[in-house]
């Protein structure tokens, strides 16, 4: 078994007998299905073009949840399916997942009984997994919870628990937990073509982009995981493929803790376009989204609209005493939902289903589309399902219900670090705090605005697969969401660090920094240069 995600280990791995599941995709859905497949003990290859939860995987609203305006629409089978799923990531990733309280303000006498009644069908639906549960708020409770939250005409607000989670930090405890099983995970590992025999797909024509070298790579089933990509893969199999997916941009700002300065969520009730917003502490910094609009074709790097960034301002301001402007934005991001359109469905994006669908083509390619974070457990296990039926694979019974992922630690271990910073890395902490002892110089942090220090970066290059200024500053640690300006300044800093162990020259130490550059100027508002 290899220790860890290294990319040399991995990549000489790749020379053998053929893979029993190829996976394509390194989000939510891959990662899910790589762990899945390899713990039934199916010998499993994930690849992903770019880098781990580069796309949608690292942009959500950090939430693990039952989705509360799911139920409101009715829809109580997929908030039933969440809300288990949600009690069992708890269970299974305690050092990444934590209980957030959220608060809705009440204005009116009407709102109480109706919130409240809505709520405690939500803690009913969870069952024995509950966080907690849900109660009435009066007036000085709601403003202790919410100090921020708009005072005029306030009568009080209703609690209720959701989870809050790191989702890039999730997607490398999955790869991470695919590794520790026997599982091959490579990034930078572009899927340019299906391998066929007899109209059937047996493998995958892969290049790795940091090389140029070229491999065919047989496996016994092919699953296409690659969120909004989905549909670009199906169309390797099949030209003609119809669209099943329906791209729909959620766009969120971060803010300085001073617009929520407690460690309750708010939620937002009722918007212009009929959503529910968040406002959510995160990593000491506030956030506030999401949006819902539709787009004509994905994107790696998708934008802010800004008529996006207007209406979460203009929301969030309704129901906060002190107002966000964008000069307040310390940075803020896009993300891509891929929302299942199914047959023909017609309509807005926040009528598609959030539910998943998993699809064998006659050439046995297996497509898994939709779904969310939440729900990725189960999404893997239905998709592995049908993978394993396809390729007809011995029999094997999923696992991951009670699966602790990689880096697990009891909430009540002593042990167990507490700071925000260093509690995602779980059982993994002391090794990352280790490396300061043997440099003193790791231990300086890469900029005064950021809660990451350097150890972190070299840990992130030896044993988390970062590869680019990009993986380390956006998703190894969150750096880029939390400020871009302090992010831009640190990149020179972690591109040594990162050249000094990946190997890399001066060259492409300038190249890295410029390219990071010219891509976090993306996540300032305009106003900000």
């Amino acid at each position: 078994m290899i220790s860890g995600v290294k990319r040399d280990e991995m990549l000489a791995a790749l020379d053998g007998e053929p893979f029993d599941v190829l996976v394509i995709g390194g989000g939510a859905s891959g990662l899910g299905v790589a762990v899945d497949a390899q713990t039934r003990g199916y010998r499993t290859l994930l690849l992903e073009k770019h880098d781990f939860a580069k796309g949608t995987s690292s942009r959500s609203t950090k939430l693990v949840h039952g989705g509360v305006r799911y139920l409101q629409q009715g829809n109580v089978s997929l908030v039933f399916e969440a809300l288990r799923e949600r009690g069992l990531l708890c269970r299974n990733a305690p050092h990444l997942v934590r209980d957030l309280g959220f608060v809705v303000p009440r204005y009116k006498w009407w709102e109480g009984p109706f919130y409240g009644v809505g709520l405690k069908v939500y803690d009913r639906l969870a069952g024995k997994l509950n966080i907690a549960r849900s109660r009435v708020l009066d007036r000085k409770e709601t403003i202790a919870r919410i100090p921020n939250v708009e005072t005029e005409n306030l009568l009080g607000g209703v609690i209720y628990h959701d989870a809050q989670f790191d989702d890039a930090r999730m997607a490398f405890t999955l790869a991470r937990t695919a590794a520790d099983h026997g599982a091959i995970v490579l990034n930078y590992f572009a899927v340019v073509g299906l391998m066929k025999e007899n109209d059937a797909v047996v493998g995958v024509r892969a290049v790795d982009r940091e090389t140029g070298r070229e491999l065919e790579i047989r496996a016994r089933v092919v699953v296409n995981a690659t969120g909004i990509f989905a549909d670009e893969v199906r169309k390797m199999d099949v030209p003609a493929s119809e669209a099943t997916l329906a791209p729909s941009q959620g766009v969120h700002l971060v803010l300085d803790r001073a617009f929520q300065p407690s460690d309750t969520a708010l939620m937002v009730p009722h918007t212009d376009d009929g959503r529910v917003l968040f406002v959510i502490p995160w990593h000491g910094r506030v956030l506030v989204g999401t949006t819902d609009t539709a787009v004509e074709e994905p994107a790696i790097e998708p934008r802010p609209l800004p008529q996006e960034v207007d209406f979460i301002l203009r929301n969030a301001g309704r129901y906060l005493e002190r107002d966000p402007r964008e000069d307040d934005v310390l940075s803020y991001f896009a993300g891509l939902r891929p929302l299942f359109r199914g047959g023909g469905e017609r309509g807005g994006t926040k009528s598609i289903s959030r539910e998943h669908s998993v699809i064998v083509s006659d050439s046995g390619l297996v497509t898994l589309v939709g779904g969310k974070w939440t729900t990725y457990r189960k999404m893997a296990e239905d998709t592995v399902d049908d993978a394993a039926l396809e390729a007809e694979l011995p029999e094997s019974p999923c696992i991951t219900e009670n699966l602790r992922l990689h880096g697990w630690m009891a909430r009540d271990d002593p042990d167990r670090p507490h700071e925000g910073h260093m509690e995602m890395y779980g059982s993994d902490a002391d090794d990352v705090t280790a490396l300061v002892d043997g440099r003193p110089d790791l231990g300086a942090e890469v900029h005064p605005h950021l809660p990451y220090d350097r150890a972190q970066i070299v840990w992130a290059a030896r044993h988390e697969m970062a590869r680019t200024v990009d993986d380390v500053l956006s998703r190894r640690t969150r750096s880029l969401l939390l400020d871009a300006r302090a992010a831009i300044e640190a990149a020179p800093d972690v591109a040594r660090l990162l050249a000094d162990e990946l190997d890399r020259d001066d060259v492409w130490v300038e190249e890295q920094v410029a390219e990071f550059r010219e891509m976090a100027r993306g996540y300032l508002p305009p106003t900000s240069g």
